[in-house]
């Protein structure tokens, strides 16, 4: 065994035991493989998520859902591929692409994927200070420092292993799933626009405000640290991989595992959607941002009987706890870049700081050049998004290549459809990803 065939996250690999493909109830065999999608699904739920989902709602009402609907169909197919990479070759995406390309290309896919992964922990970063100034009304420079401090929470999770940061994550998804369903049953959305708005519409292409927003959804829902973290993620399962019919089944559950925790990403954002299309549409406002819809959400004069001051603390509490949890998928995904590409080994709290002082260098010098204040952070979010767009051609094109390589993948190479439909849809993203950036410009 060469270096480059270390075992991915090496703490997790293969930690978790699993039933005996000949016993056990299909409920039980689910548990058990049940949790990498969890923390795959926080990344889909992010504060760049939030912010294009209310946007598009306030801006466009339910029009938009559409679009959140094709995205999250087109990542669990992205996500099914990640899996099979990884519980059949027991390599992560960065460990198999290192295997096929020279020296100096995994130095450069090395560097593009290191800006994706501070990228997406800059959104947390942001998203956590916001929600701290909105909940305690603390400084946005203070709250930015705070942050440094939650790699002692991420340190203490992985303390007790990946079975119980699954379960701390799941929790945070319920509870926030929970905030927003009590929201949105509250000011008591039209049904028939909802369904109305699930079904695309070619005003979406031919009107070009909705275009932009529709291709910041699609960015924003779809981001490279999930296919490298789901990879890796799939091998923490103690299954016998020599048994043809264990791999099956962990290909299988799996699947099962990531398409459910992606519906309940999909329903938390249609949520966020919908809030802000019920409260805010054809309002005098622009509520684009994290702090109007806050504001918004107990401001009578706005959404007139239905404020509360209440739902506006739960709003906060809720992006405040997405913020936190995104941190400890950011810092697993940034391990997996870094040992796949450069076989460098960190401990993940040395990795957690490295990554967090380089993510505040350019919040801190924006901040001290232009101010700090909500709207330049939540600008932030967007060129976030613009990192992450340019990196995932980079990270899809290889990923269906290598599904498809029946050297690696044996039995489980890709059909030739799924393999047409993969770089099909790996060339439409990256069209719109483009565009997006064009537009952005």
């Amino acid at each position: 065994m060469n270096e480059q065939q270390n075992k991915s996250l090496d703490e997790i690999n293969r930690s978790v035991k699993v039933p005996s493909v000949y016993e056990s109830s299909f409920l039980q065999k689910f548990l058990a493989y049940s949790g990498p999608g969890a923390l795959v699904a926080v990344g889909y739920m992010d504060p760049g998520n939030w912010l294009t989902s209310l946007s598009g709602g306030s801006k466009y009402r339910y029009e938009l859902l559409s679009v959140l609907l094709i995205s999250i169909l087109v990542a669990m197919f992205m996500q099914t591929l990640a899996i099979k990479l990884g519980v059949v070759s027991r390599l992560d995406l960065a460990q198999a692409i290192a295997e096929k390309i020279p020296r100096w290309g995994r130095y450069v896919l090395w560097f593009i994927n290191e800006i994706a992964m501070m990228a997406t922990d800059m959104t947390g970063v942001v998203g956590t200070s916001i929600a701290l100034k909105l909940l305690f009304g603390l400084p946005l420079i203070f709250g930015i420092f705070l942050t440094i401090f939650d790699v002692l929470l991420v340190l203490l999770f992985l303390h007790f292993g990946i079975r119980r940061i699954e379960f701390i994550v799941l929790f945070s998804i319920l509870v926030v799933g929970v905030i927003f369903g009590i929201e949105v049953f509250r000011v008591q959305p039209n049904i028939g626009g909802i369904l109305k708005g699930l079904v695309p519409t070619p005003r979406i292409l031919t009107n070009h405000d909705k275009l932009i927003m529709s291709l910041g959804i699609v960015g924003a829902t779809i981001m490279p640290h999930n296919v490298y973290l789901h990879s890796s993620l799939a091998q923490s399962r103690r299954y016998d991989y020599h048994d043809p019919k264990q791999v099956n089944e962990a290909l299988r559950f799996g699947k099962w595992d990531s398409n459910v925790h992606l519906v309940a990403a999909f329903l938390i954002n249609a949520l966020l959607l919908i809030l802000g299309g019920t409260l805010f549409f054809n309002k005098n406002a622009n509520f684009s941002a994290f702090q109007d819809v806050y504001h918004g959400l107990q401001n009578s004069a706005i959404v007139g009987s239905l404020a509360s001051p209440l739902m506006s603390t739960l709003f906060a509490f809720a992006l405040l706890i997405t913020g936190m949890i995104s941190s400890i998928t950011s810092t697993l995904a940034g391990q997996i870049v870094m040992e796949g590409y450069l076989h460098i080994r960190l401990p993940l709290w040395e990795r957690r700081l490295l990554t967090r002082f380089v993510t505040l260098i350019p919040i801190l010098i924006i901040g001290f050049i232009v101010g700090f204040s909500d709207d330049t952070f939540e600008k932030m979010i967007v060129f976030a998004q613009i990192a992450l767009s340019i990196a995932l051609p980079f990270t899809l094109f290889p990923m269906v290549a290598l599904t498809n390589n029946h050297d690696l993948m044996g039995v489980h190479t890709n059909r030739l459809s799924v393999t047409v439909i993969g770089y099909l849809l790996t060339c439409v993203i990256t069209v719109l990803n483009i565009q997006f950036i064009i537009a952005i410009f």
